[in-house]
């Protein structure tokens, strides 16, 4: 009988009502109280880790839930982690980075209402994620709900309400759930040992192009962060005005700075080199570009290779473009 451990951190689904809003409030003893379970093939273990709207979820919090698990993986066949629906997919992405090719699940969950309502999609959303982490076929980093498995690397939060709150983006599902039983799309387990790391390096700026944007705001993300990804339109460019204060600014900071190249559209991904607007940076600067990476898989890789590596560039531009969990199909 597989032995599973639930880690539960806070959001929608362990919130109860304040005079001030929704706010978790359930530890994971609390939360199972409210799901019925028929007889399943697993042992159920525990722990609180902690208790917060995901919101706040930092990259301290991802590094704790991954010491969590490390401490604990060769007691256990699989984890489950509950977590607010609002930044699920960085965590996810996060874990992808910092739990590598684990022959075990870790499979992450939430819901839109939670587990105390009488309507809602948290007890579902539980025991599909909990039947998937006991099944010998799983592996890996994954997101469970509203019947989908995603690949956690590639899911992204879609709608704000609707308990079909996650798609797979540039990627096929991994499996669906339906009444307690897996259907398999890809099916890849191998015996790989896991590879745990340990280190994030969070000075990275997310800068999203709008056409009223000013180029003078960008001298102060220059001399705060280590790496910036541009969230640009299309296929990939960059207005001229806002190219040439890069330009200067690269010129200045050259030996330290990074430059990702990614797009506001979810689907189908970046290619700077179609038009001239993307061509004008691709031939003056050295930059990386997404390809159909997720924006969450975007940011969280460049804390991992940048935590890696610290620093070195050429490392870390080699490394973004390797495949991590799935994370990237290079198309030359």
């Amino acid at each position: 009988m597989k032995k599973l451990l639930l880690i539960t951190t806070g959001g929608t689904i362990a919130s109860v009502a304040t005079d001030k809003g929704l706010a978790p409030g359930l530890q994971a003893k609390d939360i199972l109280e409210y799901v019925k379970f028929k007889k399943f093939d697993f042992e159920l273990d525990t722990i609180s880790l902690f208790s917060i709207d995901s919101t706040d979820i930092r990259p301290k919090h991802w590094l704790h839930i991954k010491q969590t698990i490390k401490e604990n993986y060769d007691k256990y066949d699989g984890f489950v982690i509950t977590h607010g629906t609002d930044t699920l997919a960085y965590t996810a992405s996060a874990l992808g980075y910092l739990i590598q090719k684990s022959p075990k699940p870790i499979v992450i969950t939430g819901a839109q209402k939670s587990i105390s309502n009488d309507i809602t999609d948290a007890k579902n959303n539980l025991i599909d994620a909990l039947i998937f982490a006991s099944k010998e076929k799983s592996h890996g980093v994954n997101i469970v709900f509203n019947g989908k498995v995603i690949c956690g690397n590639r899911a992204r939060k879609v709608r704000t309400k609707s308990f079909d709150a996650f798609d797979s983006i540039n990627y096929p599902l991994i499996a669906i759930i339906h009444d307690g039983k897996v259907l398999r799309y890809i099916d890849d387990k191998s015996d790989n040992e896991v590879e745990f790391y340990d280190h994030l390096d969070d000075s990275v700026y997310l800068l999203k192009l709008i056409p009223s944007m000013r180029s003078d705001i960008l001298e102060d993300i220059f001399e705060k962060y280590d790496c910036i990804i541009v969230e640009s339109y299309g296929v990939g460019g960059m207005p001229a005005g806002i190219s040439e204060e890069f330009l200067r600014l690269m010129d200045r900071y050259s030996t330290n700075k990074i430059i990702v190249m990614t797009t506001q559209v979810p689907q189908e991904g970046s290619d700077i080199g179609v038009y001239q607007v993307g061509m004008r940076i691709r031939e003056k600067l050295d930059v990386l570009e997404s390809k159909d990476m997720t924006l969450e898989s975007v940011v969280c890789k460049m804390m991992y290779v940048m935590g890696k590596h610290n620093r070195d560039i050429q490392k870390i531009q080699d490394e973004f473009y390797s495949i991590i969990n799935h994370d990237i199909s290079i198309i030359e």
